[in-house]
């Protein structure tokens, strides 16, 4: 037996003159590999090892026949003899380093990455998965331990796919606990970043009116409280760092440009997130599997991410719920925690395996973990993708309003690098945490009677003397606007209405900040006087109602009435062209572009299917979160719907438009310097698709 063993490595070692790459260690959560042990398994027999040496020899007989590819379509690098670099050439006639395709097949994938032929001779012994569906990714073994090489076995066709059957060592079961994230010093971090945010919270407050009449009583006196969070550092180095785990749909409806394009924007993400952040990646289909723990990403984990990610093959179903199931997983079993936390959902289709046939009895919370839901202790925010027009928009948006998190409608399939982008940028510019906004009244006899929150939570006690919201965390320049409505009782001389306040956290420092804006006062004259109203308080209400005839003629479109729902869009936008006829006021003409470019959309049920309702539910999330998502052409730098958009996240949208897709070459480079000392190759929007083209093309 030992003999054999040996004529096994001698014939592995001779016919491919590589190095033996790492011994396979044990992952939790990971499906069966086959690889060799340090010791020959007793269960492989010696006819099986001579096998395993005719079978490299056999593979290594066909490299003559592709001598025209010059370029290893996996990593992208050149192909040459005498560079260093074992080769391996497909039964197919199709040719790769001999490092990349074993990495591929250690990951699942058993078909060429090109033709899409199928394989019966494999490097790395991956056997065939019996069980169709299955997100295709095998979880990366970090860090590495140099070990003996995988035995190159050709697969028979009544293998069964079933590798307990073969080898008892992998009779493991997937982990209940995933408590291997990578270990993060949160004590050092907070002390080399703590002068990252400059400044504190502004909070600025509107009066509808400077004054009323000092014998009048309102019942509903508006006011806004505005809040803008302050700056922060750009760079990696003082910012809070993020967990994010990225969920990712490779059912069979992605196959082609759709999972082409998903690779590149991942490739754009793993290259964005600084060595402080952790990245862990979960692909699923019919079920879900984890690609790798949650992982710093150094120059090194940076590498092995885009590997694993140009892995991903797609095919089977969609079960969302599995995928976030999974992600939360993650989210839980944590050992230490960044003080950013996210998960990114991105799916094309519907979920056919947690949800009924149904849509009367459809409930989408059955969808989300509740483990992580608002009020638990490992509540995060989940913001959701739906690409193209046969994802379930209506369980995307259910999704991320349930998690408070918002819901993305990617239109042109380019676009959802700048999708990922836009909310990237925003992910890692947090400079506040839990935050809630206090409202006292202040003089006798007033009264809160109402706030405009949106989606966030908020409440106004039983006296009428207070309220609040819980706002959360907030982006580097963020801003947010809430409009109250106030019973102001007659008085004489002055009335002094409210005092706002708000506490949170310091994203990096975590410490607790308290910031108390000025009080809010109006005049009261005996005399009636004529004033105007405040320009940001009408700005408000606009918005507000906006909002709230946005989501009236959805409710009409999913009922039928198109022609209502028209109507709806279209009263509003004309009250809006009036007003910005008078003020020319940025937001009003956002507004009404959004409105119209509505209106196109619900004109009758082909066109709300196709993307009406998607277009319609990405924005009423933005509005009720007050933050930028991508829908239609938002992304677009000329777009006019640039509504809550952050300077960190034009930022990241800028560099996303100017740089090349990233290539596996970029990451053996050093590591990743700020915008202003790059040399970023410039090119139009038709140029940057002809360019992912090729790329993704290659990836395939």
């Amino acid at each position: 037996m030992a003999a054999a063993w040996a004529r096994a490595k001698r014939a592995l070692a001779t016919s491919l003159c590589v190095s033996m790459p790492a011994r396979q260690r044990a992952i939790e959560d990971a499906p069966p590999v086959v690889a060799a042990a340090a010791e020959a398994p007793s269960s492989v027999s010696e006819d099986k090892l001579e096998s395993a040496s005719v079978s490299v020899r056999r593979l290594t007989s066909f490299g003559s026949r592709s001598s025209q590819q010059k370029t290893c379509a996996i990593c992208l690098g050149g192909m040459r003899s005498g560079q260093g670099h074992a080769l391996f050439t497909a039964e197919c006639s199709h040719k790769f380093h001999f490092h990349c395709i074993s990495s591929n097949i250690k990951h699942g994938n058993l078909i060429c990455p090109i033709c899409r032929a199928e394989w019966k001779e494999l490097p790395g012994a991956q056997p065939a998965d019996a069980n169709y569906g299955r997100a295709i990714v095998n979880p990366l073994n970090w860090p590495q331990d140099e070990g003996h090489m995988a035995v190159v076995r050709r697969l028979s066709h009544t293998y069964s796919g079933n590798l307990q059957e073969y080898l008892p060592y992998f009779r493991t079961l997937e982990a209940g606990i995933f408590n291997d994230d990578e270990h993060i010093d949160l004590q050092s971090d907070m002390n080399d970043e703590h002068n990252a945010v400059t400044g504190s919270v502004k909070i600025n407050a509107y009066s509808e009116f400077p004054a009323i009449e000092q014998s009048v009583t309102k019942e509903l006196f508006a006011i806004l409280i505005h809040l803008r969070a302050p700056k922060s550092s750009h760079s990696a180095s003082s910012r809070a760092p993020l967990d994010l785990v990225t969920v990712l749909d490779v059912s069979g409806s992605m196959a082609g440009t759709k999972i082409a394009l998903l690779k590149n924007a991942m490739s754009f993400v793993i290259q964005t997130l600084g060595p402080n952040d952790r990245l862990s990646v979960i692909a699923f289909s019919s079920t879900a599997r984890r690609l790798f723990p949650l992982r710093r990403m150094t120059l090194p984990s940076r590498q092995q991410a885009l590997q694993a990610v140009s892995s991903l093959v797609a095919s089977g179903g969609t079960n969302i719920a599995d995928g976030l199931k999974k992600g939360a997983k993650v989210i839980e079993d944590r050992r230490l925690k960044n003080p950013v936390c996210s998960i990114i959902l991105l799916s094309d289709g519907q979920d056919t395996y947690t949800l009924p046939s149904d849509r009367n009895l459809l409930d989408y919370s059955a969808l989300v973990p509740p483990s992580i839901l608002p009020g638990t202790g490992h509540h995060v925010q989940i913001h959701t993708f739906g690409f193209g027009s046969d994802h379930d928009s209506a369980a995307m948006h259910a999704i991320a309003e349930i998690s408070s998190g918002t819901f993305s409608f990617i239109d042109a399939e380019g676009s959802i690098q700048d999708g990922f982008a836009q909310c990237i940028g925003g992910l890692l510019s947090v400079v506040v945490k839990e935050m809630r906004l206090g409202i006292n009244c202040v003089d006798n006899g007033v009264l809160l009677t109402s706030i405009k929150s949106g989606g966030y939570t908020s409440q106004v006690a039983e006296n009428g003397r207070g309220g609040s919201v819980d706002i959360g965390d907030l982006y580097a320049e963020e801003e947010r606007g809430f409009l109250l409505t106030l019973h102001v009782p007659a008085a004489q001389g002055q009335t002094v209405l409210i005092k706002p306040s708000c506490m949170y956290h310091d994203a990096i420092t975590m410490e607790n900040i308290e910031v108390h804006g000025e009080e809010v006062r109006i005049q009261r004259p005996e005399h009636h006087v004529d004033c105007k109203m405040s320009p940001e308080v009408e700005r408000e209400w606009h918005r507000v109602h906006a909002t709230e005839d946005m989501s009236a003629a959805r409710a009409a479109a999913e009922v039928g009435a198109f022609s209502q729902a028209v109507a709806i869009l279209e009263a509003r936008r004309r009250i809006l062209e009036s007003q910005a006829a008078q003020s020319s006021d940025n937001q009003c003409l956002a507004l009404m572009t959004e409105l119209r470019e509505m209106q196109e959309r619900v004109e009758n049920r082909r066109r709300y299917e196709e993307s009406g309702r998607a277009f319609m539910l990405s924005g009423l999330s933005s509005h009720s979160w007050q933050r930028a998502t991508a829908r239609g052409d938002s992304t677009e730098i000329t777009t006019t719907i640039h509504t809550y958009q952050t300077p960190s996240m034009v930022d990241m949208l800028q560099r996303s438009q100017i740089l090349e897709p990233p290539t596996a070459d970029m990451l053996n480079r050093s590591p990743t310097v700020a915008p202003s000392q790059r040399s970023p190759h410039r090119f139009s929007r038709s140029s940057r698709s002809r360019t992912t083209k090729s790329f993704s093309e290659q990836l395939l």
